[in-house]
């Protein structure tokens, strides 16, 4: 009868172990955020946004792990951490850098410290004719 006590015991025990494992696993995975940006056209922009978004890394604990920028779709992909920070501190963080997102406009003193062509294209800003500007130029 003892043996049978110590094999259920160590049963318990190996499945505690695997549901212990797996919760904890399940809640360290990361998730991704795609946001479209009207005005995250060119190298300026995308360097703008990898200083900032490398600020807030810092800032969320490494809430945001990741961040991958598309200039010609005009869309930034970003993997956070959901434990750490949301998809909505992850939009307001690249809005807070002076970019509009799908749901936001960029904050108003943020936009204005952006260089001309990051700004929006119905105040001028953006690829200009002729000056394909998504390459940075060698300098």
């Amino acid at each position: 009868m003892s043996l049978y006590i110590v094999m259920k015991k160590i049963i318990v025990a190996v499945l505690l172990l695997i549901v212990a494992h797996t919760a904890s696993a399940q809640s360290a995975k990361a998730e991704w955020v795609i946001l479209k940006s009207n005005n995250l056209k060119c190298w300026e922009c995308k360097d703008v946004l990898d200083k900032y978004l490398t600020k807030e890394k810092e800032n969320t604990e490494g809430g945001i792990v990741q961040w991958k920028i598309n200039l010609l779709q005009g869309e930034v992909r970003i993997q956070f951490l959901p434990d750490r920070t949301s998809a909505d501190e992850v939009r307001a963080a690249v809005n807070n850098a002076g970019f509009d997102t799908d749901k936001e406009k960029a904050l108003d003193e943020a936009y204005k410290k952006l260089p001309p062509s990051c700004k929006r294209a119905e105040e001028g800003g953006g690829p200009q004719l002729r000056k394909p500007c998504h390459v940075k130029p060698y300098l």
